[in-house]
């Protein structure tokens, strides 16, 4: 007998007889008083992210059609706002790194983390979420969760095969202490609360 096997032996032969449940893990949200969108803003501008607080009135998507207005390439993954790179048209993923801003819909976000939960549904090619300049999410405020705890549970995480949370824009210190956005990802995140079906098609 090997000493592995004499190892793994020993182990069957001494473990606990009584089989136990494991532990219910709390989801850590009792007491939660303070809105999830305002918790969500602060968590996001502090991790760098940028808040498009919508109008009071009039066209909900302005502070989106502002920030696209001189851009020169635009790559719209909703049906809210035109964009002029058509993703169905690109060939490999690399393509994407021309790209000034994206604009994609969130899955879900997490109100203390700030993060917004992308997947393979909304981002067509999962480059897009990286290579393009800037990145601008809408985000149905319903579909926000308290924390991690809730969002390990949405059922996102088994329907796709790929997902991932973003929380801010992309940033590294380097070898001075000094932060920089973009050097491996997106140079700004900005976040429009807007629910699904608030705003007409295209125009």
């Amino acid at each position: 007998m090997s000493s592995r096997d004499e190892i793994l032996a020993a182990v069957r032969t001494n473990r606990p007889k009584a089989d136990r449940a494991l532990p219910a893990v709390p989801l850590f949200d009792e007491g939660r008083t303070d809105s999830l969108l305002e918790v969500f803003k602060h968590s996001l501008e502090r991790m760098g992210g940028i808040f498009l607080d919508p109008p009071s009135a009039g066209d909900v998507l302005e502070p989106v059609r502002h920030r696209i207005a001189n851009a020169k390439t635009v790559c719209s993954l909703v049906p809210e706002i035109a964009g002029n790179r058509d993703i169905a048209q690109v060939a490999a993923p690399a393509d994407l790194a021309d790209v000034d801003f994206a604009v994609v819909r969130a899955s879900f976000a997490v109100s203390e983390t700030g993060s917004v939960l992308l997947s393979e549904q909304g981002l067509v090619i999962n480059s897009v979420g990286y290579l393009a300049q800037h990145l601008i999410v809408l985000l149905d405020s319903a579909d926000i969760v308290v924390n991690l705890h809730h969002a390990y549970r949405r059922p996102e995480f088994r329907a796709g095969h790929y997902a991932v949370f973003h929380t801010g824009p992309s940033a590294t210190a380097d070898i001075e202490g000094v932060l920089i956005h973009g050097a491996q990802g997106v140079r700004s995140l900005a976040v429009l609360p807007v629910a699904r079906e608030a705003v007409h098609p295209t125009r």
